[in-house]
């Protein structure tokens, strides 16, 4: 089985930071683009970042460019999301999945590439940011 897990949410003030983790099982990081996807309350799931290592490729969704790096470890199959500046509107479930980038304009649009099956999205990551 494929599949990701993502953990690493918390509690924050806004302005604080906080790390989140995605890690791979059944398929080496650098066979598909992973990314980073969010949920908040009453909304529909938005694509935060999305990053190819076999690519070398990292892009953002223009309300996180500046805040949020997505990097990577191959070794030890594991996406991160590094979110700095926290907003109380960065308040959402977060989960990790497959992705690919649209770029409309310069603005790039992380949507997920549902030619890869991990199967069901799972819990996701609570981050909860405070005003």
């Amino acid at each position: 089985d494929v599949q990701l897990q993502a953990f690493g949410g918390g509690v924050v003030q806004a302005g604080g930071s906080l790390r989140l983790s995605c890690t791979a099982f059944g398929f080496p990081l650098d066979k598909y683009a992973v990314g980073w996807f969010r949920q908040a309350p009453g909304q529909e799931r938005e694509g935060v970042s999305c990053i190819s290592t076999r690519e070398r490729t990292s892009y953002y969704t223009d309300s996180v460019t500046g805040r949020f790096t997505i990097s990577a470890d191959n070794a030890k199959r594991t996406v991160y999301l590094q979110m700095n500046s926290l907003k109380p509107d960065d308040t959402a479930v977060y989960y990790c999945g497959a992705c690919f980038v649209h770029d409309i304009g310069g603005s790039y649009h992380v949507l997920v590439d549902t030619r890869i099956d991990f199967g069901p999205w799972g819990q996701g990551t609570l981050v909860t940011v405070s005003s």
